[in-house]
């Protein structure tokens, strides 16, 4: 008689009972007219498993396995489960079409045990990206130049895993924390999709990749912002948060169609520059000890204008910041809230029900002492914030002017009354950002005679000599090598207007833009190219940078 083999005999009863869970299995989902599956022969998608948390999944006993653009398939072990049902709602209003699979436990189990290879990111909740803090430093201490991204993302497209897509945006958003991009674009074309970063203010090209890759990626990042996956054929806009360590970084994301797919760029909103003062705006020192007493006002109005990326909301958050005390109310209204203030009331605008103007009417109702408006657009919210500057509010909002002089053309283009222009706006202020020259690679050189003369011109009408460099012979440039530009973060360069009775009476007339740069000139204050030339001389940037941000007097 041969000897009994245990290991065998009990393998082939595991097996039968196997089978046997699954033949149960098939069957009930006759009964509950769901669809079968087996997971042992389906390869479950974790990019379809991290969109319903760990947690979630074990109460409801399902999980997601499978992802195709808007459609989700769901393996459900329990349909009479009493967490399913607010699982599916969940899924519904995050624009998912589900398609429900009964399966057995054994291939619940095995879903599960797929949650242990998300190791480098997981969603946390809609809308925010939870990186651990150990993964983002390593990342962020590779990622430190634009040849270390590129490698690191050779090395992530060369990985077969499942969990690719998620480990490139790790790399991407640690990358652009490290290197401080202030924006991450990528660009589909007809050969494949170009990465670029804008670094300093600059857009550089970073990295190409193909479009397959990139649609996947797409998709991924349109459900962390909270945008319609399904909708290829307009604009939108969403946010996330990456959860570094103890902080949160805000990314905005803007969608808008393209030929090949969607153009992306997500904005990276470091919190850093809320710390930010008033005194490393880089203001000239006259101009800022104005400034100070200018916005400690009980009433009146500061407008700072400029285009878009100068830095005139992080030049409003730091003056808020300034004035902050806990005895007065400052209240604003942003579209978006770009960073949150504490000690202020935010709220966010719409298109329909809370605009500029409609938020701007219910904010004076709240007894406010101080309000900023993300931007005067119209001239309904021009003349609200007019009058509210006139009713004992001091009110600070932003224009898109090329200099401080074009505020008040402006205003009257939107509709303002240049009459109440001397009564309500107190200072005019225009500025842009500059790249500043890194110490460790700029150099001196003699101006030319050109640049000597263009100088001269520039500053001869300052009657507080003060403001004149002393030093004109020499000036400072950066020594590039390799990657490295020879420059270093930015700066601000700026220029003001006052507000007094013979501009008041000047304005009332609605003059052009370059009488009323004329007439200011009285008031002795450095223009923009003027403080940035200056800046130029003393080593804190260049000539050249200087010229790509307004206009310098050569011949």
């Amino acid at each position: 008689m041969p000897d009994f083999d245990t290991d065998k005999e009990e393998a082939q009863l595991a097996a039968a009972r196997l089978r046997e869970e699954e033949d149960v299995a098939r069957i009930v989902s006759d009964k509950y007219g769901l669809a079968y599956t087996d997971l042992s022969l389906v390869p479950i998608d974790t990019e379809a498993l991290r969109l319903i948390p760990e947690e979630t999944a074990r109460k409801a006993e399902a999980a997601a396995f499978e992802k195709a653009g808007a459609h989700l398939s769901l393996a459900v072990k329990n349909p009479n489960n009493s967490a399913l049902a607010p699982l599916l709602t969940d899924l519904k209003d995050r624009d998912f079409i589900v398609k429900q699979f009964l399966v057995s436990k054994k291939s619940i189990e095995k879903a599960f045990s797929r949650y242990a290879d998300l190791t480098f990111v997981t969603a946390a909740k809609t809308g925010v990206f939870d990186i651990r803090a150990e993964a983002l430093k390593q990342t962020a201490a590779k990622a430190v130049s634009l040849g270390a991204l590129k490698s690191e993302l050779d090395a992530a497209f060369e990985e077969k895993t499942l969990d690719r897509v998620s480990h490139l945006i790790e790399i991407l958003l640690g990358a652009a924390l490290s290197m401080k991009a202030s924006d991450i674009h990528l660009e589909p074309e007809e050969s494949g999709v170009r990465l670029r970063l804008r670094l300093d203010g600059l857009l550089t090209d970073a990295f190409s990749f193909d479009l397959t890759t990139y649609h996947l990626l797409l998709s991924r990042i349109k459900l962390l912002s909270g945008v319609k996956l399904n909708v290829t054929n307009r604009a939108q806009d969403g946010r996330f948060s990456i959860q570094a360590g103890e902080h949160e970084v805000e990314i905005r994301s803007s969608f808008i169609p393209d030929p090949y797919g969607e153009s992306v760029v997500l904005r990276v909103l470091d919190p850093s520059a809320t710390r930010l003062s008033i005194d490393t705006l880089g203001i000239n020192t006259k101009l800022l000890e104005r400034l100070k007493k200018e916005i400690r006002r009980t009433n009146g109005m500061l407008l700072t204008t400029g285009p878009t990326g100068s830095g005139k909301t992080t030049a409003l958050y730091a003056f808020l910041k300034e004035i902050h005390t806990p005895d007065i109310k400052i209240i604003t209204i942003e579209d978006p809230i770009e960073y949150r203030l504490p000690g202020m009331v935010q709220t966010q605008a719409d298109e329909k029900n809370y605009t500029f103007a409609k938020g701007l009417r219910s904010i004076v109702r709240q007894d406010p002492d101080v309000i900023m408006v993300g931007e005067i657009r119209d001239g309904e919210t021009a003349n609200i914030a007019i009058e509210a500057a006139l009713t004992g509010h001091f009110v600070f909002s932003t224009l898109h002017t090329n200099n401080a002089a074009g505020t008040f053309p402006r205003l009257v283009d939107l509709g303002a009354d240049p009459k109440s222009f001397g009564s309500a706006i107190t200072v005019a202020m225009a500025q842009r950002l500059v790249r500043q020259l890194d110490p460790d690679r700029k150099k001196k050189r003699a101006t030319t005679n050109k640049e000597k003369k263009m100088i001269e011109r520039l500053f001869k009408d300052i009657a507080d000599k003060a403001l004149v460099p002393k030093d004109i012979e020499t000036v400072w440039e950066p020594v590039p090598e390799g990657e490295a530009t020879g420059y270093k973060s930015r700066t601000g360069i700026h220029e003001a207007i006052f507000m007094d009775d013979e501009l008041a009476q000047l304005l009332r007339d609605n003059p052009p833009e370059n009488e009323i740069a004329k007439s200011v000139v009285r008031q002795d204050y450095l223009t923009m190219a003027q403080e940035g030339v200056a800046k130029a001389l003393a080593g804190e940037t260049s000539l050249n940078e200087i010229a790509k941000a307004v206009d310098l007097p050569y011949d």
